[in-house]
């Protein structure tokens, strides 16, 4: 059993309001429970909702509002529903300020990626759990 984007799994959470629905995860459904999360809906933002990028630590979105305590809390959402099922791994969305593990977007909504992690993905890590995007699965 593991963690999964919910966006990876075609569910319509996206900044947009669209998926990334990845066939690769969908296959993946066939020998493994996954279990959906976008911790951006569980920390309080609508879907769809203005781009977000990591700026100095900081959820910054497009217009400059600070959104970081809403993705904090649902950083934290995501590591209580792993901890209940007792989760050690977590395919994740790679560049998402949330969910990105080892490349984001570097927050001049430029299209620019730099290594880094979403701040779900850091707090899944510093809790022991091992996190993948899907590019790796």
């Amino acid at each position: 059993m593991k963690l999964c984007s919910a966006c990876l799994l075609g569910v319509k959470c996206r900044y947009d309001g669209g998926s990334s629905r990845n066939e690769k995860i969908i296959r993946l459904l066939e020998k493994e429970v996954l279990i959906p999360v976008c911790p951006e809906q569980l920390g309080g933002l609508p879907t769809p909702r203005e781009p977000v990028e990591l700026r100095e630590g900081r959820a910054i979105t497009k217009s400059g509002r600070d959104v970081t305590e809403n993705f904090v809390r649902g950083a934290e959402q995501v590591l209580e529903l792993a901890k209940l099922f007792g989760i050690e791994e977590a395919i994740m969305k790679q560049g998402s300020p949330s969910c990105g593990c080892g490349r984001i977007y570097d927050g001049t909504f430029s299209g620019k990626t730099i290594r880094g992690h979403g701040i779900t993905a850091a707090l899944l890590l510093e809790n022991g759990i091992k996190v993948f995007s899907e590019e790796e699965v």
